[in-house]
């Protein structure tokens, strides 16, 4: 089920998983690759839902890999891959005989492995989820403000977990179109969160970074840079970090002419903190938004999952678009020449095995 994407005619396989490994091969479809996961039989989700959006784009192969005769079915469809991406513990794939060393005919394939911890380390062989990774690269520690919150799992499954397995991944593709030889992509979650934190790590290290929360510049410690409540309950976002920027700010909610502390005076920050959410409680949110949009304020509404789609900025982008009556993220980014796209998908039965393999020219 190749799509007209950039990826487009590049055959990957996936091993059925949570979160960050179904997210990836979304990607990979939604720019035109042609995935197929292998599921157990009569698998039964973690979490039941209408339309699995993370499944869109693709569909699956009924089989058990504890099985020898479906394990060689996938070892078929394996050597007919491009890539290969997989989200078991370490050594799970070595065991049932399908491991990166198992593949000797098919030296250009690409093994993608996605992991929490890494396929090594004293943590490899420990349960966990994003929380816990996230937790051991300072990101989580620097996000809330009593206590620690969980960014979603935005942070760990998805920036640096699935993103980053795909940019390796590509990377590699990109190798073995000129070495000729696949590599292993060893994704840990653990990894990619800690590279997602550089500037974070750069500006604590030029001690321009306090190691507290709500302290500093984005993280909500700056006035200038945090969300404030309006008079009907809903928030405002402003990020007017820049001086010029801020002046506008200042200006348009009207308090240019009020004695405020200077903008990067920290001793002065309760004070300013004080005055703007005194002034956005004057107004409701979408009375701010109208007043604001589009101006250089830096200042937006700050949507729900329901409002989301409706913005006019996301119309206009189509950054959303709705499949199976569910409303979901569009691909992304958009390319100019050989833009990717959504597909239906999350089908409820298994393709033929047959029927893959003639496609990819396997049998």
């Amino acid at each position: 089920m190749s799509g007209h994407g950039p990826l487009s005619g590049v055959k990957i396989v996936e091993i059925q998983g949570l979160g960050p490994t179904p997210f990836a091969a979304m990607w990979l479809a939604d720019m035109g690759a042609d995935v197929v996961r292998i599921e157990r039989p009569n698998l039964k989700p973690l979490i039941p839902q209408k339309v699995d959006v993370l499944n869109r784009g693709r569909g699956f192969v009924g089989l058990d890999l504890k099985s020898e005769g479906d394990r060689n079915v996938a070892r078929d469809l394996i050597n007919g891959a491009d890539m290969l991406i997989e989200g078991m513990r370490p050594g799970v794939m070595e065991r049932l005989g399908l491991g990166p060393d198992d593949f000797p005919d098919n030296p250009k394939l690409v093994y993608g492995r996605m992991t929490g911890w890494g396929q090594s380390g004293p943590l490899a062989q420990s349960a966990g989820h994003d929380i816990n990774y996230i937790a051991i690269t300072g990101a989580l520690h620097a996000i809330g403000g009593a206590h620690p919150v969980p960014p979603l799992n935005l942070i760990g499954d998805f920036g640096g977990g699935a993103m980053y397995l795909v940019s390796g991944m590509l990377a590699a593709l990109h190798a073995a179109g000129v070495t000729g030889k696949g590599q292993v992509v060893d994704a840990a979650i653990t990894d990619g969160t800690a590279h997602l934190m550089a500037m974070i790590y750069s500006m604590y290290g030029s001690e321009i970074w306090v190691d507290e929360r709500e302290a500093n510049l984005l993280d909500g410690g700056a006035p200038f840079y945090t969300t404030y409540q309006c008079a009907c309950g809903g928030h405002m976002s402003v990020g007017a970090l820049e001086a010029k920027f801020y002046a506008e700010f200042v200006d348009r909610v009207g308090l240019s002419g009020a004695d405020l502390p200077a903008q990067m005076d920290v001793a002065g920050w309760p004070t300013l903190r004080d005055a703007f959410a005194a002034k956005f409680l004057e107004k409701s949110r979408d009375a701010w938004a109208a007043l604001l949009d589009g101006t250089d304020a830096c200042c937006a509404p700050v949507l729900s999952l329901a409002e989301a789609a409706s913005h006019p900025h996301n119309q206009a982008r189509g950054s959303f678009t709705r499949i199976a009556e569910v409303t979901q993220p569009a691909a992304a980014p958009q390319l100019s020449g050989t833009p990717g796209s959504a597909r239906a998908g999350d089908e409820r039965e298994p393709q033929p095995v047959a029927d893959v393999l003639a496609r990819w020219g396997v049998r």
